[in-house]
């Protein structure tokens, strides 16, 4: 049995389970829905975020889905596997990350990856400097960025791992055995920390100071950017009073600050001088930000949306339209949202959507798009180029 069959009959041990509830560290939407068309997109792009990825995967030589998975098949993680297992029943968010990992569909492709290959690719090697020349090149890539394309995958797993791990002090009767729920964090403790301890592992293989340096960092970045993802306040529904341009940088903490260091770490394997590397940053970083606030867009947007569906209230639509209302216009429409002490979704993204928060989001998410297709001009024209702007138009499409 290969990798990929082995993957796909994992599901069947994980089972199904409730969804998640009240975590310690709540999990973003880290998904794109292929909604419309971007004004200035060619015709000629992709309409589908599979397609868009499929084609980028073939690009790179193979698919990245499955590659910060190799250590998930090791001895170390097989018992841990076996200790997932007795999850299946309870309602811990473990298994609900588990299966994401796991099965191969366009909600759960690893991008961060597949865009650290893809611009190693479009750069190329280094023409001033030519010490890498000897390294080991498959289909364009260099084996040690190959190496940290799947350590910054490894690293975003491990953070996806931890987010699930339960507040125990708001747990209710609905959400089952205490035990159940102590017994998933520890699991989800222990195997998150296995994959950064891999990362951290694979970061000393690359043996240059300064990638190392640049990972600690976005780790630094992570770590501090879903601390202020947390500071809304649950209990009275009272969001940070923060403006669109604080939002924007803790946003980059905790969703661009990864993939923009690990781009420009791979420009700094492979020799580039300080201009390619910051061009590389900026397009990580524009394109994380789009993806960020595409995903922040989906509650607003969707035609499907049922009226029990939650969205974050420091999102980027909600940031954008207590901006444009006021504090205090804003915080009272929360409290005539709230019935009987509960916070009425539906009622509260109904007066989202009447003002001029969504569209402005969306607004914002084209801009940190052409950012990133402007980042891309510095690169030659190539297959490797057109599949990272693909991936642009992509995050892009609203209409």
């Amino acid at each position: 049995m290969n990798l990929r069959q082995l993957l796909l009959h994992l599901p069947r041990y994980l089972g199904a389970s409730g969804s998640p509830r009240r975590l310690w560290w709540s999990p973003s939407l880290d998904t794109i829905s292929s909604v419309g068309s971007w004004r200035g997109q060619s015709s000629k792009s992709p309409a589908h975020w599979n397609q868009v990825v499929s084609e980028a995967e073939k690009i790179v030589g193979y698919p990245t889905s499955f590659m910060s998975l190799r250590c998930l098949l090791s001895d170390e993680l097989s018992n841990i596997a076996m200790q997932v297992r007795k999850l299946v029943g309870t309602q811990h968010p473990l298994l609900t990350t588990a299966r994401g990992l796991v099965h191969d569909s366009w909600n759960s492709l690893q991008l961060r990856g597949l865009v650290v290959l893809l611009i190693s690719k479009a750069a190329g090697p280094s023409s001033v400097n030519t010490s890498c020349q000897n390294y080991d090149m498959v289909s364009g890539i260099y084996s040690c960025q190959r190496s940290l394309a799947e350590i910054t995958e490894l690293i975003h797993t491990a953070l996806l791992v931890h987010r699930g791990i339960v507040n125990l002090n708001e747990l209710q009767s609905s959400d089952g055995p205490l035990k159940d729920m102590q017994f998933g964090n520890k699991i989800a403790i222990l195997s998150g920390d296995f994959l950064l301890a891999n990362a951290c592992n694979g970061l000393a293989l690359l043996q240059n100071t300064k990638v190392v340096e640049l990972l600690a960092s976005a780790l630094m970045d992570l770590v501090q950017g879903v601390y202020h993802e947390n500071s809304t306040s649950k209990e009275s529904y009272i969001t940070d009073d923060i403006g669109i341009s604080t939002w924007k940088e803790q946003t980059f903490l905790s969703h661009g600050a990864l993939l923009a260091k690990s781009c420009q770490a791979a420009m700094e394997l492979a020799k580039h001088d300080a201009e390619v590397q910051d061009m590389a940053f900026q397009y990580g970083k524009h394109m994380a930000m789009s993806h960020k606030i595409n995903s922040d867009v989906q509650p607003f947007i969707k035609e499907k949306t049922s009226d029990s569906m939650t969205f974050n209230l420091n999102s980027a639509p909600v940031v954008l339209h207590q901006e444009f209302l006021g504090r205090d216009l804003w915080i009272k429409q929360i409290g005539e949202a709230q019935e009987k002490g509960r916070l009425d979704y539906a009622k509260l993204r109904e007066r989202i959507e009447a003002g001029k928060g969504v569209t402005s989001a969306i607004d914002l998410c084209r801009y940190h798009g052409n950012k990133a297709l402007e980042a891309l001009e510095s690169f030659p024209p190539s297959e490797a180029r057109s599949a990272l702007e693909n991936i642009v138009f992509a995050v892009t499409r609203f209409s």
